[in-house]
């Protein structure tokens, strides 16, 4: 079985399939939700909030691994006033990996509860999950919660969902993933050298 840095490329692709052209790094047309992201600067760390690792938040947006129960609680007092899951439901149904149920709990707390599972043949990625992600973003102007196991998923659907919706060009994306929770590729370093991503329907010069 492939390892998920060997997923990479793939994943990338998939998600970023249905990206918006673009004009001097902005989307044409307009239209996506506001995010107050600060471009110049890369995601900050949170350390206010236990029992989730990672924790990062860009912006409005927080992007994190498995929340506790606790957890959860906290990112409420934050302000947050909904949670998008990326982890499949027969993730969430194994309580030897998620010992609550995430849906009620967040439920109880008042906020809203968007289920986007990432992963497997059951749980392709696709453009329609950044469809998904952009509409739960457009539908909360406040804080958010974006979340799989350890983050992977949630930084890369935040990637491709910054490419498409708010025109950043795909290294500046990635740098944002990078700062999360991706990892850069490791033929980087035993080659010494950077790589670059590209689409690869892109026209060779």
């Amino acid at each position: 079985m492939s390892s998920p840095r060997r997923r990479v490329g793939w994943i990338a692709a998939s998600l970023l399939l249905a990206a918006a052209p673009v004009i001097g790094g902005e989307q044409v047309g307009g239209g996506a939700a506001d995010l107050g992201i600060d471009r110049s600067a890369l995601p900050v760390a949170v350390d206010a909030v236990a029992g989730v690792t990672p924790l990062y938040r860009d912006g409005r947006v927080f992007i994190a691994g498995q929340p506790s129960r606790e957890a959860l609680a906290q990112l409420h007092a934050l302000g947050v006033t909904a949670v998008i899951n990326l982890r499949t439901p027969a993730e969430m149904e194994d309580r030897q990996r998620v010992p609550y149920d995430e849906a009620a709990a967040v439920a109880e707390l008042g906020m809203e509860y968007f289920s986007i599972p990432l992963g497997g043949d059951e749980h392709p990625y696709t453009p329609q999950a950044v469809d998904r992600f952009a509409t739960a973003l457009a539908e909360h102007r406040g804080p958010v919660l974006l979340h799989c196991t350890v983050g992977w998923r949630a930084s890369y659907l935040w990637v491709a969902y910054l490419v498409r919706e708010h025109g950043l060009t795909l290294q500046d994306a990635l740098a944002r993933g990078q700062a999360i929770a991706l990892s850069t590729d490791p033929l980087e370093g035993l080659l010494g050298r950077r790589l670059k991503v590209q689409y690869a329907d892109d026209s060779l010069p």
